[in-house]
């Protein structure tokens, strides 16, 4: 097993671990914090379990089903997550609103600390193992579980704040307060999770810093008379690029075929160092019929 993949095992058995331990203490104790926590450790025991099928079947090569590969699993599963989010958020948010209007007391004060203790220093040690991971392997979705873990902790710290509070001063109030703050920070995370996963699956164009990339290449080639119709769109750590080549009208096929190869070649190897796949397609033109092409997409 790659260790990019023991990172989502490890991870999703550390969720897994603070998810019921926060559940239990949270009902008993009837903490909205110690309960929104244990939300969103559930919601990060989602995200690992994603990201283990993602890395999975994302690497898998193409067949004749799904013969582009399964990339775009990395957009819907940041989508699918970014709902769940949301979702559990406003569920929050509720019984947030429900504590505040009904004066409701917490108990089990000390356990709750105690867990909260716990989840600080469990979720501390993962961000450390998660980063070495990050940096060994430099895999995109191992730093992206490494980044929401460390977001975490800043959660986690704020709910113990919270019953520390109630502890020492029997100021019950301010744990529903910061159920509704740490909802309120939940729907702002998940938004971009949604936004960007969307955009992939609706074949959203890569970065104009990507596609400066593909420029450079392609202007500094001598053995091109110019290019047009340069396509791109993104799909998870997949990039999909086409784009037609203008060559003079005596070169010869097999020529122009190696210019082609060439330029392929120098776009994957870019985009690898940026933890990129790139999927070059190269169209052979003898002229530039650009203007043609164009009046052909305005009829059609």
């Amino acid at each position: 097993m790659r260790i990019e993949k023991k990172a989502t095992v490890v991870s999703s058995s550390v969720a897994v671990f603070l998810t019921l331990t926060k559940l239990v203490i949270g009902f008993l104790s009837g903490s909205v914090a110690v309960l929104a926590s244990a939300i969103d450790s559930f919601l990060d025991l989602s995200v690992s379990l994603f990201n283990y099928y993602a890395l999975h079947y994302s690497e898998k090569n193409p067949d004749s089903k799904f013969q582009f590969g399964k990339s775009k699993l990395e957009p819907l599963a940041s989508a699918i997550e970014g709902s769940i989010i949301t979702i559990s958020a406003l569920f929050i948010l509720y019984q947030a609103f429900y504590k505040i209007f009904h004066n409701h007391e917490i108990t089990m004060i000390e356990e709750s600390l105690v867990v909260m203790v716990v989840s600080i220093v469990v979720t501390f040690l993962l961000v450390l193992f998660l980063n070495y991971v990050a940096k060994k392997t430099n895999n995109m979705v191992i730093k992206a579980d490494a980044l929401h873990y460390k977001t975490d902790l800043l959660t986690n710290s704020a709910v113990l704040i919270s019953i520390a509070v109630v502890y020492f001063t029997d100021f019950y109030l301010v744990d529903p307060l910061l159920g509704i703050a740490i909802s309120v920070y939940m729907i702002y995370s998940a938004y971009p999770l949604v936004k960007e996963g969307v955009l992939m699956l609706l074949d959203v164009a890569i970065s104009d810093e990507e596609l400066q990339i593909i420029k450079n290449i392609l202007d500094k080639n001598k053995d091109i008379n110019g290019y047009h119709y340069l396509k791109t769109r993104a799909a998870g750590s997949d990039v999909f690029i086409s784009v037609h080549l203008v060559f003079t009208p005596d070169i010869k096929l097999y020529d122009a075929h190696l210019v082609g190869d060439m330029i392929e070649m120098e776009i994957k190897k870019a985009f690898n160092k940026i933890n990129k796949n790139a999927h070059v397609i190269v169209h052979l033109d003898p002229y530039d019929d650009a203007e043609i092409n164009a009046k052909e997409d305005e009829l059609f």
